[in-house]
């Protein structure tokens, strides 16, 4: 008896699911609880484990999109009854193979389109032209043939060869670069988009096609917000956690949306739905290798009703889950606001423009806390000021609600007995 490999449903939301790898091989020997390949929901990517012993036949290979409970593979109980399904349901093998040809011919296509050259046409030359520029390592293609229908002949070939060789005798020599060559440049490495990277991109682009973006900039005084932090370290042992400024901007970015619930919304089909759950995502980035580095907005959800400390300890195993990749699909949906802190890779005073993670309204980012000369009471002054940048979508919000927001949180952390009022 042969078990199905499926699609598992990892969350409530889940639908579909994205095959990335099979890390066994068709025809390997698959014992219980072995992984057996890698997927990705629209967020997070998850290793299945199979459920049975057996040896495997994939029905469906890696770019394959399947719905949940849809099966992409089976496992055979012995080798005769994996030759029967492999000749009833064939494989991948002859759809992998003839996917990866026609990959490395694009591939090879782009690049010579890329070096100005366009794909090759079949050459037309006579059997000692061709010998001749063999052995003296010429290519063909750019020789011009004075034979009949444009054929290459052997004296064409000679004569490109003396061009050759009176263009050398008289040209600086140039070292040929090594490696591949687009455009004029030298690649140092090539990085497939796909996986975490097309995710993002994808989403990227797409929020920003939907939605009608305006950043509003500017910066808080973080005097305060030092202060409690200092005090909260200060009884660490008690509290039982390490407060970060990232557990305080949540906690009160809650409080702020309570206070000015349009911030709290989504525009779907042609209704703005106001959200009475306030679920605020914090932008988690890691680095995955030299050249790559994921980024995954896990969710606390109910932030609203949630103490420092619960959102402190929420946080903390979110981000610890995000690093380790062991996140599922409910831990990052349902969010209704993005908050994205950058202070954390800078080095100085700065500002961007983050892009809404939709159906949001909005997305905040807070930059590097830094000294900066201001104003105050009449003096100018040195203090600890965040910039922030405030991305909202314009066909729901307009600036006076944007306004109202930020000030109420510029106030919140200028004084936090004002939470109380």
């Amino acid at each position: 008896m042969a078990y199905d490999i499926v699609i598992p449903k990892l969350g409530m939301t889940m639908t579909h699911g994205k095959i990335t790898e099979w890390v066994k091989k068709e025809g390997d020997r698959v014992e219980e609880n072995q992984i057996v390949f890698v997927m990705e929901t629209e967020k997070v990517s998850y290793e299945v484990e199979a459920l049975a012993s057996g040896f495997l036949h994939i029905l469906a290979g890696p770019g394959t999109k399947a719905a949940v409970g849809e099966a992409v593979g089976r496992l055979a109980e012995t080798e005769e009854e994996l030759a029967r399904l492999q000749a009833e349901t064939p494989g991948i093998d002859g759809a992998a193979e003839a996917v990866t040809a026609t990959a490395s011919a694009g591939k090879s296509q782009a690049s010579a389109a890329g070096a100005g050259q366009g794909p090759r046409k079949k050459l037309k030359a006579s059997p000692a032209a061709k010998k001749m520029a063999e052995a003296h390592r010429l290519d063909l293609s750019r020789v011009t043939g004075t034979g009949p229908g444009g054929r290459i002949v052997r004296e064409d070939v000679e004569k490109a060869l003396a061009a050759k060789t009176a263009t050398a005798e008289t040209a600086v020599p140039v070292e040929a670069p090594e490696g591949e060559v687009i455009a004029g440049k030298r690649v140092k490495t090539s990085i497939p988009l796909e996986g975490m990277r097309l995710t993002i991109a994808e989403h990227m682009e797409q929020s920003l096609k939907v939605s009608a973006q305006l950043t509003t900039m500017g910066e808080i005084d973080m005097g305060e917000m030092i202060r409690i932090r200092k005090a909260y370290l200060a009884r660490e042992q008690e509290i039982g956690v390490r407060i970060s400024f990232t557990d305080i901007i949540v906690f009160l970015l809650a409080r702020a949306l309570k206070d000015v619930p349009i911030m709290n919304s989504s525009l779907i089909g042609d209704q703005i739905i106001v959200w009475e759950d306030i679920n605020i995502g914090v932008a988690v980035a890691y680095d995955k290798g030299e050249y790559d580095s994921g980024l995954i907005v896990p969710v606390v959800r109910n932030a609203d009703r949630k103490s420092l400390v619960e959102i402190s300890r929420t946080i903390s195993g979110l981000t610890e889950r995000a690093r380790s990749l062991q996140l599922m699909p409910d831990d990052v949906g349902g969010g209704t606001f993005t908050l994205t802190n950058v202070g954390v890779f800078g080095r100085g005073w700065s500002m961007g423009t983050p892009i809404i993670n939709q159906p949001e309204a909005a997305i905040l980012q807070t930059g590097m806390i830094v000294e900066r000369a201001v104003v105050k009471d009449g003096q100018v002054v040195a203090r600890p000021m965040m910039p922030v940048s405030l991305t909202f979508d314009h066909r729901i919000l307009d600036g006076a609600p944007v306004g109202r927001f930020l000030n109420r949180l510029r106030d919140l952390m200028g004084d936090m007995a004002l939470m109380f009022i």
